[in-house]
């Protein structure tokens, strides 16, 4: 009996002893141009976990965008030939489109309040990409979006006169353009900036940062002072693999990619205040005034929510929550 309990150990602690020497490689895709903000802490991530690890687990990264768009991407996260990705908006509205409330066109002032009202939502957003497929890691954002153009623009009439891209298959960016009864463009970003060179269109939406990185601007001589939304981001990995990994290594991923994204935000807060004086100093217009009235732009935004919630991309008590949540703070803050 001893000797069969000794020999059933046994082979537990080499099962155990060959799992823990077991090395996993994750696949991991993003846009972001070699040599950016986002892309070299993206970098460092992947090179702590292997440190950390002692290779064990360790990344292998596509940067800009040479796995394709978002929707190829998780296409190919799908299939299997990919593990994981570093997201925006428009790539986790396929993911988990709730999360995509806190990128309706102007309902932000500033990441004060982006700050607070993520916070409260940000349990049920985790809870959502678990129950779909994935993990969020880490949180991460691209920043207030704002319009650059070759021509200035004032207003809404004036948008309804150019040619302003919208990345192809984006239902919030749909809903909004329709709200405004502006016609747009729709491509995948990888082919904006040829069609910028080529003229089929002359506006775009980015912050300040990623027209840098992109090289928009350069064909873009106007920008918008007014930002339009605050772009999201996600860090993730599916489920299929991340549920495979030891827990060791799950820890290690969540701790490091929750750092990661904390990283990304701070670093790209920054970055886009600082492209500010690099667009200026390349001769980039920014355009303070704007026509319409704040009425106008809200009404937009109500009526863009109300589209989304149709097709319950955005359900309506989600934006109602968010919009409770941005009152609530703003109440408060405006005692102090």
């Amino acid at each position: 009996m001893l000797r069969k309990i000794y020999f059933t150990v046994c082979l537990f602690c080499l099962a155990a002893a060959a799992h823990a020497g077991e090395s996993y490689v994750l696949k991991f895709a993003t846009l972001a141009p070699i040599g950016s903000t986002w892309m070299n802490i993206i970098t460092d991530w992947a090179n702590e976990v292997d440190k950390e690890s002692a290779g064990r687990l360790r990344f292998k990264l596509y940067g800009g965008g040479v796995s394709g768009d978002e929707p190829e991407v998780l296409r190919k996260i799908r299939f299997g030939q990919l593990q994981g990705g570093a997201l925006t908006g428009h790539g986790i509205g396929y993911i988990y489109s709730p999360a995509r409330v806190l990128e309706i066109p102007f309902l932000f002032r500033n990441y004060a309040e982006v700050d607070y009202v993520r916070a409260q939502l940000m349990p049920e957003i985790r809870a959502g990409f678990h129950q779909n497929g994935f993990e969020l890691l880490g949180w991460m954002e691209v920043g207030f979006v704002q319009l650059f153009s070759r021509e200035p623009i004032y207003s809404l009439a004036d948008m309804k006169k150019r040619r302003i891209w919208l990345w192809q298959g984006d239902p919030l960016g749909s809903a909004f353009f329709d709200a405004s009864g502006i016609s747009p463009v729709p491509l995948p970003i990888t082919e904006v900036y040829t069609s910028l060179s080529t003229g089929l269109i002359d506006t775009t939406l980015a912050p300040p940062l990623g027209a840098i990185a992109l090289q928009w601007f350069t064909q873009t001589h106007y920008m918008t002072d007014i930002p339009i939304m605050d772009g999201i981001g996600g860090l993730i990995v599916s489920r299929r693999f991340f549920d495979q990994l030891p827990p060791d290594l799950q820890a290690l991923l969540r701790r490091t990619g929750e750092a990661a994204g904390q990283s990304l935000v701070a670093e790209t807060r920054r970055d886009n205040a600082k492209s500010l004086d690099v667009l200026k100093k390349h001769g980039v217009v920014f355009t303070k005034e704007w026509k319409d009235k704040e009425s106008v732009l809200f009404d937009l935004r109500d009526r863009a929510a109300a589209e989304l919630a149709k097709e319950n991309y955005i359900p309506a008590v989600i934006y109602q929550r968010t919009r409770q949540a941005l009152e609530d703070y703003r109440a408060r803050t405006a005692k102090k």
